[in-house]
């Protein structure tokens, strides 16, 4: 085997030498230092007088800052019920969508005639609006959870599947004939090759899929009838009544509940990750 190919090229351009503590500099940024949180809160001070201009204006649009504050700080049992119950939803949903593309991802990168008898129904039920289908799905399931989770699950589906299946199938040509000339068994290439080579691209997707989980959870009360709880259907209820400062709490609820999900996943790539290239640039 050539080993040439495991440096650097001899040809390769060197590093400049002015740019690269200045690259290292700004990736070693902490979290505290102004420049990496002082662009954010200026843009959410302009966000926020943004709207405070158009509630003073225009209080049938936007409620006042102040308001929606006051609601969530009065009624905190109430908006915590409520979200524990939309986050059941999505955890649920993600859980059961995400496993089972990951398993059929796998079945399809080692099968070929499964990946070409499955794709299509795939795609199909992606493209299908969900919305349409969900009041079948209360028929079907009647209307406690069931429906709800199983519309989570069709919306988080397809982004595992097909990030699964990318990163299953991006195997380096050159590794691949390394395990094959040790004479490595399909079982040994796909545990020791393949699975871990497609964990960044199932981290991405995870990174889309569980805050798009607090979406699919909130269609799912919005349009599953007999909804008694979840922030979903309190957002409807006062929309419904004009009480646009509980519309406003129960979306900053969703929001949070969004970011925790986005952050505690990229918390985890971070860990895990540290062998991947993407994470040595980001580090410096």
């Amino acid at each position: 085997m050539n080993t040439e190919v495991i440096g650097p090229s001899a040809t390769a351009t060197p590093p400049d030498p002015e740019r690269a503590p200045t690259e290292r500099r700004f990736r070693g940024r902490s979290v505290f230092h102004p420049f990496v949180w002082l662009p954010t809160t200026v843009l959410l001070l302009i966000l926020g007088a943004g709207w405070t201009a158009v509630a003073e204006a225009h209080p049938y649009i936007l409620p006042r800052l102040g308001e929606v504050g006051r609601t969530l700080l009065e009624n905190p049992a109430l908006f915590l019920g409520n979200a524990w119950a939309t986050l059941s939803i999505a955890l649920t949903g993600v859980a059961v969508g995400a496993v089972s593309a990951f398993v059929l991802a796998v079945l399809m990168s080692e099968v070929p005639v499964v990946r070409r008898a499955l794709m299509p129904i795939a795609v199909v039920l992606n493209v299908t609006p969900v919305v349409a289908i969900t009041p079948a799905l209360v028929v079907a399931f009647g209307f406690g959870m069931a429906p709800k989770v199983i519309v989570t699950a069709i919306i988080t589906f397809f982004p595992v599947l097909i990030n699964v299946t990318t990163g299953l199938s991006s195997v380096p040509p050159t590794v691949l004939q390394v395990f094959q000339t040790l004479n490595a068994s399909r079982w040994e290439v796909l545990l020791r090759l393949r699975l871990p080579g497609s964990l960044p691209y199932t981290l991405a997707a995870l990174r889309v899929v569980l805050p798009l989980s607090v979406v699919g959870a909130v269609v799912a009360e919005f349009v599953a009838a007999g909804s008694s709880g979840g922030l979903g259907t309190m957002i409807r209820n006062s929309a419904s009544t004009a009480r646009l400062d509980f519309v406003y709490a129960a979306v900053t609820c969703l929001a949070a509940m969004g970011l925790t999900m986005l952050a505690l996943v990229t918390a985890i790539e971070h860990r895990v990750l540290f062998w991947h290239e993407s994470r040595r640039h980001s580090s410096g």
